[in-house]
């Protein structure tokens, strides 16, 4: 699951529109027009089925609309602007704990969201995936866990 991906999904599950992804982008510290937004979110007509999309969406670029996720559903917290530290490796862990951030959820909604997905897991298992990398408790957190979360998603915030 690449970052595109993360952020289609994502759009789809909450609903938003062209203008607010420009908007929280830009909340983010990162400006892009509903051009842009359009070649992010749209796949080319590849013929070897990868998931390859117009625009490729950078670490940066999703870590900055993460916290523009989180600013415009929370409000802004301070005049400085967070360090970014989404990387491929940790971008399920990042992914998640933000979304969780913005959308105010517990550790009991996400196990509630991954239940109506289908997935049961632990609540020791998502507190280990929730710990900040480094932790001797840390577990990366897969493409399945993210894949699930979203698609419950969809289905508590598009009904």
């Amino acid at each position: 699951m690449n970052h595109n991906d993360r952020l289609t999904r994502l759009r789809y599950a909450l609903d938003i529109r062209d203008d607010e992804m420009v908007r929280i982008f830009e909340l983010g510290g990162y400006s892009l027009n509903e051009n842009d937004i359009y070649k992010l979110l749209k796949k080319t007509d590849s013929e070897n089925f990868e998931n390859e999309y117009e625009m490729e969406c950078s670490d940066e670029m999703l870590e900055r609309f993460l916290n523009g996720l989180i600013t415009s559903r929370r409000g802004a917290r301070g005049t400085e602007e967070p360090e970014l530290e989404l990387t491929q490796e940790n971008a399920n862990n990042l992914f998640l704990k933000k979304v969780k951030i913005a959308l105010s959820l517990t550790s009991d909604d996400i196990l509630k969201i991954l239940e109506d997905a289908d997935l049961v897991i632990s609540k020791n298992e998502l507190s280990a995936v929730l710990r900040r990398e480094g932790h001797r408790n840390y577990k990366p957190c897969g493409d399945r866990y993210i894949r699930n979360f979203l698609k419950g998603l969809t289905i508590n915030y598009r009904q």
